[in-house]
């Protein structure tokens, strides 16, 4: 009877612990991955950015065991996420996240753990993260369509989430490709990458402007929901930085003329797409100071500020590298600048919430609302 009793206690914390949570991972993983691209040096960086790296392992761990209880233990709850339209989306989190933690292990963590097992271990995390992400942006969007019901009105950028995640995987994939063996082994794997890229970027460009109408025609976002326009900076960002990594690794691993070909398109998709990143930076954050003065409080959609952000500061650091500009330096230190202050900010109310316990708590009982006049008028005389 005793057992009985004791597992639900214990695993009452992570009923409400949906797949958003693997955003604290994303965040604090691309803090490591992108300082580990700035164009300056500063004494301790590095040893900083690896102890940020071993940090986001540690949450990764962490958030896979509560998750894993969250199945184990609250399969109601799992399911209800699933056919939530305002949770399903955030199932594209978990890939991303297992994809940015072991692209920091080559950035990084190898550091600390070594060349070999960070190969080993970024091998084994894009391979699972690749899978669950593919899964995901088929699911998710599955779903949208025969479950959710959804209306023009309810579209949000938590909905390109799913589809981001083949982006991660094209944009850290190509850093595996020098480990393979000579010839096909890597052209498969750079061809792969690129294959994903097209897969990722063809489904935002089909998605972004329901997002981008619901914006202009149904007036902003609810407060809470605010944060989350950045989140249509993770594709441009990130997409950016894929094709910079594919033009780094293209030449001796495919043929030529199309070794060159990856190159151009490094900076003439690159250059407009930031260009675009930058006008919707702009625009997300006038909506976020506007959210603020009119109290938006604390949420975990705050870490919207983080990942996204820091694909933006990778994919300068790509542009800098392929046109020689030093104005894509000074934008890459600023970025980062910004994405640090995100994720100090991000991190310190996320501590606070899980201290409080407000964090894990369900959600409040809805408020009773009394029935209309008119309704018991109509009642009566139905009697």
């Amino acid at each position: 009877m005793v057992l009985t009793t004791a597992r639900p206690r214990l695993t009452t914390p992570v009923r409400h612990l949906g797949p958003n949570w693997y955003a604290c991972v994303m965040g604090t993983a691309v803090v490591a991955a992108s300082g580990a691209v700035l164009p300056v040096r500063v004494p301790g960086l590095r040893t900083a950015l690896t102890a940020v790296w071993a940090l986001s392992l540690v949450l990764l761990l962490a958030v896979l065991a509560a998750r894993a209880l969250h199945w184990a233990h609250h399969r109601d709850q799992a399911r209800a996420h699933l056919l939530d339209p305002a949770v399903a989306p955030f199932h594209g989190c978990p890939s991303m996240a297992l994809l940015a933690v072991g692209g920091g292990a080559l950035s990084v963590g190898r550091d600390w753990i070594g060349p070999g097992p960070a190969v080993a271990l970024d091998a084994v995390l894009f391979t699972a993260g690749t899978a669950v992400g593919l899964a995901a942006a088929v699911a998710v969007p599955y779903l949208m369509a025969v479950h959710h019901r959804l209306t023009p009105e309810q579209a949000t950028p938590a909905w390109l989430l799913p589809l981001v995640a083949p982006m991660v995987s094209a944009a850290l994939g190509p850093r595996l490709v020098p480990h393979l063996p000579p010839g096909q082994p890597r052209e498969t794997l750079l061809l792969a990458c690129f294959a994903l890229f097209g897969l990722s970027l063809l489904a935002t460009l089909l998605m972004l402007p329901l997002v981008f109408a619901r914006l202009i025609t149904g007036g902003p976002l609810p407060l809470a929901l605010t944060p989350t326009l950045f989140l249509v900076l993770g594709p441009l960002g990130q997409s950016t930085t894929a094709v910079g990594a594919f033009a780094d690794v293209a030449p001796g691993v495919v043929p030529a003329p199309y070794d060159q070909g990856f190159g151009l398109l490094a900076v003439l998709y690159g250059v407009p797409v930031t260009g675009f990143a930058l006008l919707w930076l702009c625009l997300a954050t006038a909506h976020v100071v506007r959210a603020r003065r009119q109290g938006m409080r604390f949420s975990m959609t705050w870490w919207s500020f983080t990942f996204p952000v820091g694909t933006c500061v990778t994919g300068a650091a790509a542009l800098s590298r392929h046109t020689g500009l030093l104005v894509y330096d000074g934008l890459t230190v600023l970025l980062y600048a910004l994405l640090v202050a995100a994720w100090a900010t991000a991190t310190l109310h996320t501590v606070r919430g899980l201290v409080s316990g407000a964090l894990l708590a369900g959600p409040g009982p809805a408020p009773s609302v009394p029935r209309p006049a008119t309704a018991r008028t109509r009642s009566d005389a139905a009697r």
